[in-house]
């Protein structure tokens, strides 16, 4: 299992999402990163509703670059507070939303141990973070404690048995003659060490304290091969793949194979 010191480490060196923000001053950088998310990944506005945050109190978990904590601030929730591991996605989102004439409310802490009370929030968001905990399903329940009853939470983690993950097995594992499970494939050579991924039954399991639990799977950037592949993955096989890459064929047939595994609890 991976050290809470060592996940921290790596997304203080590049926050997720951080190889699209470029450009001449953070303004430039803010707007060509929130423009490439939402070019990449157009269904988080449909995911996340964000227009439902308007005079609710909102939690997002994992802020990143802000991108979406500036869509729940534009909501005008009653109180909105985003937290991060990352002390540098914190002040990234931080200088985000003063430029857009906020003043947030974001605190660097670990999603397994919530610095709130129960029954705190209507609603908690968290996009593509919790898999990267030491322990997800301590996360999960976290967030069920810090719903209000009736409250939504609304989590995107990683699939499983994904084109990613079989992309990155035959990589490491066939090509390299290594017997290898896709658990060992996610925690040591996605993103961050240790990163989880979860089939729908095992979801499930995680979300077994919440009422209501709605799921579907999305393919992502990476199974489409589109959009910048992260910190630990470059190279000529890599680029020769992403011209030579049968999208239209995967997006028809293999829809159930997305990285993305979207879900919607009710506490």
């Amino acid at each position: 299992m991976a050290k809470l010191s060592d996940i921290e480490a790596f997304w203080n060196t590049q926050v997720c999402g951080e190889v699209y923000a470029v450009g001449n001053s953070l303004t430039d950088k803010f707007r060509s990163q929130e423009e490439a998310r939402y070019r990449l990944e157009p269904f988080i506005f449909d995911f996340a509703r964000f227009y439902e945050g308007t005079g609710k109190d909102v939690l997002e978990i994992g802020v990143g670059m802000g991108a979406d904590h500036l869509q729940w601030a534009n909501s005008r929730p009653g109180h909105l507070i985003g937290i991060d591991l990352s002390q540098r996605a914190t002040q990234f989102t931080s200088e985000r939303l003063k430029a857009g004439g906020f003043s947030p409310d974001l605190r660097q802490a670990n999603a397994e141990q919530l610095p709130f009370g129960d029954d705190s929030f209507d609603l908690v968001y968290s996009y593509g973070v919790l898999h990267h905990s030491g322990h997800p399903e301590r996360a999960i329940d976290e967030v069920h404690r810090v719903l209000k009853p009736g409250g939504i939470a609304r989590i995107m983690i990683y699939h499983k048995y994904s084109i990613v993950g079989f992309m990155l097995w035959l990589r490491y594992g066939m090509f390299r003659m290594k017997l290898v499970s896709l658990a060992a494939i996610y925690s040591e050579h996605l993103e961050s060490p240790g990163t989880h991924a979860y089939s729908t039954r095992e979801a499930r399991g995680l979300f077994r304290k919440f009422e209501r639990v709605k799921m579907r799977i999305h393919l992502s950037e990476g199974d489409l091969l589109e959009g910048a592949a992260g910190q630990r993955h470059q190279g000529k096989m890599l680029e020769i793949a992403r011209r030579l890459w049968p999208r239209w064929a995967i997006r028809r047939t293999l829809s159930r194979m997305g990285l993305f595994l979207l879900i919607e609890a009710q506490k």
